[in-house]
């Protein structure tokens, strides 16, 4: 069946339904855009002039473009305005109740062949589609928020969908420019099934005291590469709203790690909702402002425990990739360093590896050779832990083995001098039992680094309840030095990155265990639709599906969540010995250097 679609109706000009008008307006369709609201109308006819004319402004589109699209926008109160049109699209507020009543009111009106899009994101498009007198015609639209500038379009089928329908449909959000991606009916679908997971566990974090607001956030963006940290993205999208699609995907899922976190519904009881209330997580500027401002719990600039322990010369103890980025960075701040490893060759291949990386830093004019021969200089190899006598603050960058660092902190512990700071970088042991295996347990604590160390930003510093508070304040002020972001959090699995992403990549596999989307489609949904600078399977096999396993191994452990029992298809490829990147297979293949 021939469907142009070149005449639309979008039903509800909130933010999205604006922002959907004016894709298809400067696409050449014919819209209208119906509310029961005069002032929602007029707020979308002056939101389309607006962002039309700055993108001419831009030299995005042509002033008599901006003046075609204006025209084929014309705004209604009520439905009947949609008989014309070919597909109508709803966006109005996430509730079963007032969709259905659209759908009942649209069928009356509307052509046999009109297809009917609903842009939830969280209800059930089955169970709207059995509403209507032609089930066949309605599919989802899930466009992301702001529609003009995001990509992705998920293409939603139920089992009642015509084929024809979703053709249609895919085919507009091709010539509209996006990249739709079609998946089938379940709440959440497959970015916001993903992203909001990782939003709930992230306010629970946060309801536990175990991170400040801040912190989360910054170690989201930081050690991750997201755009926005997760409580400041659930202000953006609206507490309410996020409560209303978890509660959606727990009543299908029954998982736990969608069961949305009581502090979700005490906030959006109290109406306070995010930044279209002012007030959320964080406090706003104005409601519907943009800019946070300071209020009770915003951190006291410069507020540090305890006096600060001197560091002038620091030990790192490893040979591998992360303790030789550990060193480079020390080195580069103008610190002393020794760098030990189990033999003096392991050390000199260490340091070596050092050269070549200051060396590429030279070729890409981010360091001069004077400054590259100052940061080597103060670099000394060594092929004993005894070495470390003198140092004030030690790290240890070895294997991720529990018994392998309580060795080596026994032999800091008898090495190293009183009063130095001892530091593990682990990433998903327990720093306190590390620590138990010294007789200073105080002086011990975590600092967790992320790879590549001289390019990322965020250290994880991890007390344990035994950590002295000069150790934590020694620990931050380095930190400042160094120029990393120090993030605090308690020693418990995961800290705060890896607590909140492997489940997030956990979840992620079991979408493709349940033959829901393919990997190509959950890594382009995850990057066009929420910002992901690499989906999570390209993610897993960057990493590592042996390192993955293990820290999801660590998690269930600690947990005791059965939504965090590492997915069967990845313990399989562990097995299999299909690592990721670095034995050419992983969930994908790659080509042999």
């Amino acid at each position: 069946m021939d469907t142009p679609l070149s005449t639309i109706a979008v039903v509800g000009l909130g933010t999205m339904g604006t922002g959907i008008a004016e894709v298809l307006a400067l696409a050449g369709r014919e819209v209208i855009g119906i509310d029961i609201s005069e002032a929602a109308a007029l707020g979308a006819v002056a939101s389309l002039e607006a962002s039309t004319a700055r993108a001419v402004g831009r030299g995005r589109i042509t002033e008599e473009e901006r003046a075609a699209a204006l025209a084929r926008f014309r705004t209604a109160d009520t439905l009947q305005a949609a008989a014309d049109a070919e597909l109508v699209i709803e966006v109005v507020p996430e509730s079963y109740e007032i969709k259905q009543q659209v759908f009942r009111e649209l069928d009356a009106v509307v052509s046999p062949t009109t297809i009917l899009a609903t842009g939830t994101n969280a209800l059930s498009v089955t169970r709207l589609a059995a509403e209507s007198q032609r089930p066949e015609r309605v599919l989802g639209l899930h466009f992301f928020n702001p529609a003009p500038a995001m990509k992705l379009v998920e293409v939603v089928s139920s089992v009642l969908t015509a084929p024809p329908a979703v053709e249609a449909v895919t085919t507009l959000a091709r010539e509209l420019g996006k990249e739709p991606v079609a998946v089938g009916d379940r709440p959440g679908f497959v970015a916001d099934g993903l992203l909001f997971g990782y939003l709930n566990q992230a306010a629970a974090m946060y309801e536990a005291n175990y991170a400040s607001r801040e912190d989360i956030d910054a170690a989201m963006k930081l050690g991750c590469g997201l755009p926005m940290g997760p409580l400041a993205l659930l202000d953006l999208i609206g507490i309410d709203t996020a409560r209303t699609v978890l509660e959606a995907m727990y009543a299908e899922s029954h998982d736990r790690l969608h069961a949305p976190a009581p502090i979700l519904g005490q906030l959006s009881s109290a109406g306070l909702t995010g930044r279209k209330a002012g007030r959320g997580f964080y406090t706003y500027d104005a409601p519907g402002g943009q800019d946070v401002v300071p209020d009770a719990l915003t951190p006291a600039a410069g507020a540090e425990a305890g006096a600060a322990r001197a560091v002038a010369s620091v030990g790192v103890a490893g040979s591998g990739t992360m303790a030789s980025g550990i060193a480079e960075v020390f080195a580069k701040a103008g610190y002393g360093v020794v760098l030990a490893a189990r033999t003096q060759e392991k050390a000199d291949l260490a340091k070596g590896r050092i050269a070549k990386s200051l060396e590429r830093s030279v070729a890409k004019g981010r360091l001069s050779a004077e400054a590259r021969d100052e940061t080597l200089a103060r670099i000394t190899a060594a092929g004993s832990l005894d070495a470390f006598a003198e140092v004030d603050l030690a790290v240890e960058a070895v294997a991720e083995d529990l018994e392998i660092k309580q060795q080596l902190f026994a032999s800091l512990d008898k090495v190293c001098r009183p009063g130095a700071v001892l530091a593990t970088t682990t990433s998903s042991l327990p720093v306190v039992a590390i620590a138990r295996a010294t007789a200073r347990p105080e002086d011990v604590i975590g600092m967790h680094f992320f790879n590549p160390a001289p390019a990322m930003k965020l250290v994880e510093v991890v007390r344990t309840v035994l950590t002295a508070d000069d150790v934590h304040a020694t620990v931050r002020a380095v930190c400042a030095k160094i120029r990393k972001h120090p993030v605090d959090c308690g020693d418990r699995a995961g800290f705060i990155v890896n607590a909140l992403l492997f489940p997030y990549l956990n979840n992620a596999i079991k979408m493709v265990e349940e033959h829901y989307a393919s990997l190509d489609d959950i890594d382009a949904a995850m990057k066009l639709g929420g910002g992901y600078p690499m989906g999570p399977f390209e993610l897993l096999d960057v990493v590592g599906l042996d390192v993955s396993l293990a820290i999801e191994k660590v998690l269930h452990r600690e947990f005791r969540d059965p939504g965090l029992a590492p997915a069967p298809l990845l313990e399989h490829l562990v097995a299999a010995g299909c690592l990721g990147r670095k034995t050419g297979r992983g969930f994908r293949e790659y080509a042999r250097r």
